[in-house]
Formats: C-alpha cells, sequence, structure tokens
C-alpha cells in the first residue's frame, strides 16, 4: 500500500516533542514507554481509525483501547494533533485541578474509550466490546494495544482464549513489543518467546514487524483489518525510549524524568 511516509515521520517528531514538552513541565515518569509506541499510535490515528473528532460518539466508529495508560503523555498528544484534545485541555495535564490526569479516564469527547492504567484489563474490555458489535453486525472494529509486560497478566490470556473461540475477527490486538517493563527485561519476568507462535497455537493470525516502521505498521493493519475468521495480532517490536540516544534501552526512563540539560539535548535529537 501507498503511505505518505515523509508526512507521518514529521507528525511523530511532532508529537514526540509535545511528550517531552508535557513530561518535562509536569515532572511525571514513562517517557520511555511513551516514546516506544508513537509510530503505531500515529499509525492508527492518521491512516487505520475510522474515527473523527466531530462525531465522536458515531456508533460505527472504530474503537482504540490504550490499556498501557501510564504512556498516556504520547496518547494524548497524538489526540491533540488529532483534534480530539484541545491545547487548554492539554495545559490541565498532571496537575492539581487539571483536565487530564496521568492515566487516562473514560471520555468520549476526547476520544477516551476506557479508563486504562490498571494494567491487564484492556484486552478483556476490547474482547467484549468486540463480542458485542459482532452481536449488532456493526462494521466498527475494535484496535488495543498492550505493553509487552501485561503477557504476564493471566487475564490477558483469558481474553485470548476467549476471543478465539468467538473468531472475533474485528479485533486487532497491538503489543508494544519493547522487551522492557517495570523492573528489568520481560525475558527475566516471564520468557515471551516465541510469541507469534503462542498466538498461532491459540487460534490467532499474527505479524512480527518493526514497530517503527511506517510501512510494515499501515501494512500490517490493513492485513489485520481483512482477516475473516479469526482475531488479529501485531506484535510490534519497538524500542523503549526511541527517538532520544540516551534513552533507548535503558530502563531508567520507565521512572526518571529529564533535567533541564537533557531536555535541551533530547529536544535536539528529535528535530
Amino acid at each position: 500500500m501507498e503511505v505518505d511516509c515523509e508526512r507521518l515521520v514529521a507528525l511523530a517528531k511532532k508529537v514526540r516533542l509535545h511528550t517531552l514538552d508535557i513530561v518535562c513541565r509536569t515532572r511525571c515518569p514513562h517517557i520511555g514507554p511513551a516514546f516506544s509506541c508513537i509510530e503505531l499510535l500515529v499509525s492508527l490515528y492518521f491512516n487505520t481509525l475510522k474515527t473523527c473528532p466531530e462525531h465522536p460518539e458515531d456508533p460505527e466508529r472504530d474503537r482504540f483501547i490504550f490499556s498501557k495508560g501510564h504512556a498516556c503523555p504520547a496518547l494524548y498528544s497524538v489526540l491533540f494533533e488529532r483534534g480530539f484534545i484541545s491545547r487548554e485541555r492539554m495545559q490541565g495535564f498532571a496537575v492539581n485541578g487539571g483536565t487530564m490526569q496521568q492515566h487516562p479516564d473514560y471520555n468520549l469527547g476526547c476520544g477516551i474509550e476506557f479508563s486504562t492504567g490498571s494494567l491487564g484489563h484492556g484486552l478483556s474490555v476490547g474482547a467484549g466490546m468486540a463480542y458485542a458489535l459482532k452481536k449488532d453486525n456493526s462494521p466498527a472494529r475494535v484496535f488495543v494495544m498492550l505493553s509487552d509486560g501485561e503477557l504476564n497478566e493471566g487475564s490477558t490470556w483469558e481474553a485470548v482464549l476467549f476471543a478465539a473461540h468467538h473468531k472475533l475477527n474485528n479485533l486487532v490486538l497491538i503489543i508494544d513489543y519493547n522487551r522492557m517493563q517495570a523492573l528489568g527485561f520481560t525475558h527475566d519476568t516471564l520468557q515471551l518467546d516465541p510469541l507469534a507462535a503462542k498466538f498461532e497455537a491459540f487460534n490467532w493470525a499474527p505479524q512480527t514487524i518493526d514497530g517503527h516502521n511506517f510501512q510494515a505498521i499501515l501494512s500490517s493493519l490493513d492485513l489485520a483489518s481483512r482477516e475473516d475468521s479469526k482475531p488479529s495480532v501485531v506484535i510490534a517490536e519497538t524500542v523503549k525510549g526511541k527517538g532520544v540516544s540516551f534513552m533507548e534501552n535503558n530502563l531508567q526512563w520507565h521512572y526518571d524524568c529529564p533535567n533541564s540539560d537533557q531536555y535541551a539535548l533530547a529536544c535536539g535529537e528529535i528535530e
């Protein structure tokens, strides 16, 4: 498929700068996991999802659940660029009496379908939504983004079984597979590989891609959306802290916030 990669790359750069700005302004954590999923979010909101800020409650809209809610600065930045969130609302992020919290709260007007941050729930809710939409013969699809650490949760695998049993071909799971979680590497916590083979054994349609390559992302989402008998999973291999060299694959940036010198360095690298 033809993709305007230059436009998407430019959007990803703007989203990274927005994300960096609100994290540094409010001294909040989780910039590493936010940076790893930006290309995925840009691809969804500027190409794949059938949703728009003018009609956020359209019953035939595609649904998106951002299960890794701790990385919400990236989501808010994309929603801002897409027109769901105003600049004034963005200024109210993570401040007393503000408008946007450090985990997403349900607000259809802002494009947020479900309150997330308690990890391991997103796919269960998404599978339930997909089941209901399928029963109603709705053309709407459900997309869910998980962190790889959420694959440690038993509730996730219950949802995997449920979705396959009911042949929820209107459900697309995206795994931000940066191979790091809160306290270390995923393989030190629970070995997930071979991940695609696991999903295939559960009767899903898996794809493994470069999660920072727009051509690969959009091609995989297009293929997943045309699956006619199974739920789909896109295993997006990503880099935690992507875009800033001193943050990449560095667990420090799951929790830390850049100081003024690091902020300037990060801006220079992104720009």
